[in-house]
């Protein structure tokens, strides 16, 4: 009797054994999914992060690349603890695990906070940004930024192009232009000048909102991947406390 309830247990501990090492592997796989998700929402359109005034979005990003990067060494050492059966090293992984499922439960709880806040931030301050800094010294980023918006998106202003009006660069003179040459349909040097709709984009609630569409449609990803692989977690955290009391104790 004792015999079979101690192949019994062996057989058990084998099958957490390889459940926890198919959970390693697509771990591990996921973790490489977290880091090129950050990586994305910080390359892709990185320069619209600049019109931005809170660091909340970028940091959501730098969270989901950390916890990746993580994710894939722990996915290295879970199945090293798991094949050498030491109970030491599970420690080791299920610490890692608990500390990688905290970064991403904190990724996307940021990006739902955010989420939340974007339209107030932006109807505050992306104006201000575009009629203070645009054309500035030491503000090229600014520049840069709100040209490749309003060609990308094709718009002109954060409300309307009437916004132009108020903005230094168009009171200082900017030779004879009433918006920047980038709010033109075609752009050559000067088209500003004509602020006609059929040279410029007139959009209805003008970059703001194509703005707060793009970054809501990232965040909606950063949430969704960060507490997604968060939850997969719990299973791996489960699996390794398992394995853990089916181990015997390491001898001392």
């Amino acid at each position: 009797m004792g015999g079979f309830e101690e192949k019994k247990e062996t057989c058990g501990t084998i099958c957490l054994k390889y459940l926890l090492f198919s959970f390693n592997f697509l771990f591990w796989l996921a973790g490489g999914v977290v880091m090129a998700v950050g990586v994305w929402a910080l390359v892709e359109k990185s320069d619209y992060i600049s019109l931005l005034s809170s660091k909340t979005y970028a940091a959501s990003a730098y969270i989901l690349v950390l916890a990746g990067a993580i994710v894939m060494v722990t996915g290295v050492l879970g199945c090293c603890a798991t094949f050498k059966e030491q109970r030491r090293l599970l420690r080791v992984y299920f610490v890692l695990l608990l500390c990688i499922f905290l970064l991403e439960i904190l990724a996307g709880v940021l990006a739902y906070i955010y989420y939340q806040q974007l339209n107030d931030e932006l109807k505050q301050n992306l104006k201000k940004t575009m009629t203070e800094n645009y054309n500035k010294t030491n503000h090229e980023h600014i520049t840069r930024a709100v040209d490749k918006l309003q060609q990308e998106f094709k718009c002109c202003g954060s409300n309307s192009s009437a916004d132009w009006a108020e903005s230094t660069y168009i009171r200082s003179g900017a030779k004879g232009r009433k918006v920047p040459d980038s709010c033109c349909k075609t752009i050559t040097n000067l088209c500003g000048e004509r602020d006609h709709p059929s040279n410029i984009y007139k959009v209805e609630g003008g970059c703001i909102t194509k703005l707060e569409n793009f970054i809501l449609d990232h965040l909606k990803i950063i949430g969704a991947v960060g507490i997604g692989v968060a939850c997969v977690q719990i299973i791996g955290m489960v699996f390794t406390c398992c394995l853990y009391r089916n181990l015997k104790a390491e001898p001392y």
